[in-house]
Order: C-alpha cells, then sequence, then structure tokens
C-alpha cells in the first residue's frame, strides 16, 4: 500500500509539474492551476460538446445542396390483365354507310359488316404481375434562398456555442481565482495568527515573569492571557477555513485524492496602473459574451424573418428517374429513363406565412430591448467593479503604510513594556494592531484580485488576467 502511494505520486508529478514537499503537499503556481482546470472542468467539456453539436447541425443543413438519390422497387399484383378493348363496329359502320350509298340494295355485304362489328378487339398491354427496381435522383435547384439562409443560421449558431463556451471559460477562471487566492488568503491569514500568537505568548510569559517581580497586577496579566487564548482561537479557526478552502480547490481541479494539501506560490498582487474605465467601457459590448450571444440571436431571428418572406416563392427541383430492372413493363409504354423540371408554389396556407412573419419580427424586436437591457445592466456593473477596484487599490496602499508604522509602534512598546514603561494592554493592543492591519492588506489585495477577474470577465477577456499577475510572480 505504501509502494502504491508513492507510484501514485510520482505519476502525479509527472502530470502536473507540481513541486511536491513531503507525502502530501505540492506547491502550485496559478498558470498550472489554470492548466490542470482547463483539462478536468466538466463543464468546460459540455461546452466544447455544444460547440460540436452546432458543427454538426449546420453540416446537416449543408447536405441540402446536394442531390437526392434513393433506389425504391416494387412487386404489384393486378386483379385483372391491363387491356385495351375497341368494338369493330366504331369501324364498320362507317364502311356499311358508303356501301348503302353505292349499292342500296346489297344485303350481303351489309350483313357480313354487321358480323364483324359484333366483335370486340383486346389488345394486352400489361401483365397481372409486375415489378421493377428503379433509381431517383432529385436535386432542389431553387428553394426561395432557405438553404443559403439556413446556413447562414447554423454558423450563427456556431458562434453562439462558441460565445457561451467562452462564457464558461470566464465562469471557471473566476471561480478559480477566487478559490486559489482566496485559499492563498487564508494561508497567509494563518500565518499572521501564528505570528501574533508567538507574539501573544510571548507577552503571556513576560506577563507571569513581570507579575512574580511585582511589576505588574494580577489583572494585567489577566489581559495577556486572555488575548492568548483569544490569539490562539483566532489560529484554530483560520486552520479550519483552510480544510474548507482546500476541499474547493481540489474539487475546482478535479483532484479527488483528500490527502492532498494544495499550496499555492502565486502571491497576492495589486497592480500600480490600470487601463482607464474608459477603455473597459468600449470594450464591454464587444467582448462581453452575452451581449454578443443576445446581438446573434438578433441576427438569427431577422435571418428567420427572411425565411418566412421566401416562403412565397416556389421551390424549383431537377429529377431524374431509371428504371434498372423490370418485368411485365413494356419499355414502350414506359420509358426506363426519363429527366424532367419541376415546382411547387403555395398559393395559399390560411395566413401561416403572415402569422410566421409577424411572430418573426416580433422576437427579433423582443431581443433587440433584451440586448440594450442588458448593456445598461452590464454598464452599471462595469462602473461598480471599477470602482471597487480603485477603492480595494487604495485601500491596499494604505494598509501597506499603517503595517509598517504598527510594526515600529509593536517595536517600540515591546521594549517599553520590558521597561515597565507601557502596560499590557497597551502591548496587546499593538499587537492586535499589526495583526489587523497585515490581514487588513491581504483583504484588500484579495477584493482587488476578485474585482479585476470579474471586470476582465464581464468585458470578455478573462484570460489577460494572467498578464497582470506574473508582474508579480
Amino acid at each position: 500500500m505504501y509502494t502504491g502511494r508513492i507510484i501514485c505520486w510520482v505519476l502525479l508529478g509527472l502530470v502536473f509539474p507540481w513541486k511536491l514537499s513531503g507525502q502530501s503537499s505540492c506547491q502550485l503556481r496559478f498558470d498550472e492551476a489554470l492548466r490542470q482546470m482547463s483539462t478536468a472542468s466538466r463543464g468546460l467539456k459540455i461546452a466544447e460538446q455544444e460547440v460540436r453539436i452546432a458543427h454538426d447541425e449546420r453540416s446537416i443543413v449543408d447536405a441540402s445542396w446536394y442531390p437526392q438519390v434513393q433506389t425504391s422497387g416494387m412487386y404489384v399484383h393486378l386483379s385483372e390483365d391491363v387491356e385495351v378493348k375497341q368494338k369493330l363496329s366504331r369501324y364498320t359502320n362507317p364502311i356499311k354507310e358508303h356501301v348503302h350509298e353505292l349499292f342500296p340494295s346489297d344485303v350481303l355485304i351489309s350483313g357480313m359488316l354487321d358480323k364483324v362489328g359484333s366483335y370486340t378487339l383486346s389488345f394486352p398491354l400489361l401483365p397481372r404481375d409486375l415489378s421493377t427496381l428503379d433509381v431517383t435522383a432529385e436535386w432542389v435547384a431553387f428553394s426561395g434562398g432557405d438553404r443559403l439562409l439556413a446556413r447562414r443560421i447554423g454558423g450563427r449558431l456556431i458562434s453562439v456555442a462558441e460565445e457561451n463556451r467562452s462564457a464558461v471559460k470566464a465562469t471557471e477562471l473566476v471561480a478559480l481565482v477566487e478559490s486559489y487566492y482566496g485559499l492563498f488568503l487564508i494561508q497567509q491569514t494563518i500565518e499572521v495568527r501564528r505570528l501574533a500568537l508567538e507574539g501573544m505568548k510571548r507577552h503571556y510569559f513576560d506577563a507571569i515573569r513581570l507579575e512574580k517581580v511585582g511589576m505588574i497586577d494580577k489583572a494585567a496579566r489577566l489581559v495577556a492571557q486572555v488575548a492568548y487564548e483569544e490569539a490562539r482561537s483566532a489560529l484554530e479557526a483560520a486552520r479550519m477555513d483552510e480544510q474548507v478552502g482546500q476541499l474547493t480547490l481540489r474539487t475546482l481541479l478535479g483532484i479527488s485524492d483528500d490527502t492532498v494539501r494544495i499550496t499555492p506560490v502565486s502571491p497576492l498582487f495589486v497592480n500600480e496602473v490600470l487601463p482607464p474605465y474608459a477603455e473597459f467601457a468600449a470594450m464591454l459590448p464587444k467582448g462581453n459574451p452575452a451581449i454578443k450571444v443576445l446581438a446573434l440571436q438578433e441576427a438569427v431571428a431577422g435571418d428567420q424573418l427572411r425565411m418566412s418572406q421566401s416562403d412565397y416563392l416556389p421551390n424549383v427541383a431537377l429529377f431524374a428517374k431509371h428504371t434498372i430492372w423490370s418485368h411485365g413493363i413494356p419499355s414502350n409504354l414506359f420509358p426506363r429513363s426519363m429527366v424532367g423540371v419541376g415546382f411547387t408554389w403555395n398559393l395559399f396556407d390560411g395566413l401561416a406565412r403572415e402569422k410566421r412573419i409577424v411572430q418573426s419580427r416580433q422576437i427579433r424586436q423582443s431581443l433587440v430591448l433584451e440586448r440594450e437591457k442588458v448593456e445598461e445592466e452590464l454598464a452599471v456593473t462595469l462602473s461598480e467593479l471599477y470602482v471597487t477596484l480603485e477603492k480595494a487599490r487604495a485601500d491596499a496602499d494604505v494598509w501597506r503604510s499603517v503595517t509598517t508604522v504598527n510594526e515600529e509602534l509593536l517595536r517600540v512598546r515591546t521594549r517599553a513594556f520590558k521597561e515597565g514603561l507601557a502596560t499590557t494592554a497597551e502591548l496587546i493592543d499593538a499587537e492586535t494592531m499589526l495583526a489587523d492591519a497585515r490581514l487588513a492588506h491581504l483583504a484588500s489585495c484579495y477584493a482587488y484580485d476578485v474585482a479585476l477577474i470579474n471586470l476582465l470577465a464581464l468585458c470578455g477577456t478573462p484570460e489577460v488576467f494572467t498578464d497582470y499577475s506574473r508582474m508579480y510572480e
């Protein structure tokens, strides 16, 4: 079992470029996490499948441009022979009238003609048993423009599937940034809490020592003890939060082994320079997948409107037929081969075409209104995200400065406490303020990174996030 665990980790190291440290810990950069998520994401696989399905749908539409060739055969048994019957009186009566004109008193010839005229002449055409094997080809030469419009709609539906795939990628990337940097934030929080606990522990033991020599009273020592217990509780809470963060990131990366402990090594960052808001606002209508999908659907509705209007035009088709084999059907009655052209023209269909045209216009107008509404809502969201981005960057600068000041304050108060010039409460306040400032700086950086990826995803360029993050790796 131990050997199997070693082989498993060797394979993981070969498949994923992770730096393994220990049996169940791996250091992971953000770009490595991104590659792993792209491989493991079921959502992306579903989106890729939908794109392939859209391509197949257009291929089905393209098949209408080719002729349709069919083979058909039949066997027929008739209840009677097919024949032509004709009474001879039709021919003898005119002759008899002519004979009467020449020989009015003739009886012999008239009797003979009457006898012949009483008979019926029969010519057989088809026997009772018939069989045939035919090949038929048909090619629609003109369909009112339906095939052109259908192919155009198929192309637009492919674009819709691709935009949906881009939206899924953006959603997955946002989730990865939140979970990856969220885990980094939690682990840094654990480190801050650990340092704070060490400081509180040191202050607590100093307080015990000073209480024994009479430099502080019991109350001051109890204050230090309470601060120490609170710091230990905060550290344990942060460690429990890390378990949730580990599970979230492992699930997103498709790692089923719950013994793997991921250590993000790409740090939180704050960019010093960002493009102006106007640049993002210009990118929004052109890059946002939701807006682009609605625009494509609007174009599809326009093509469907034109298809409804083309129903007023006739369909023209060329056809050819050849009899490969036949029995009982003479070729002089039914030729073995034939070619031709035909058309169908629906002159009246109960106003169904008019209703489809009205419906297509209403659908297109509805999509136009929906697209305009989405553009307005996303513009507001974009403005809010940009403000959040600027505020997080400003907060990060402020808390960085505050952290530096609190480090100096803690150093001064620690020295003063040891010399009896500062109280335990003042020392604990300095330690607490330093930890809070460090955590606030980390939280500001995390808020900046999350706002940045959401802003870029909204503009349709979430992949640019890696360019912003690489400057700080």
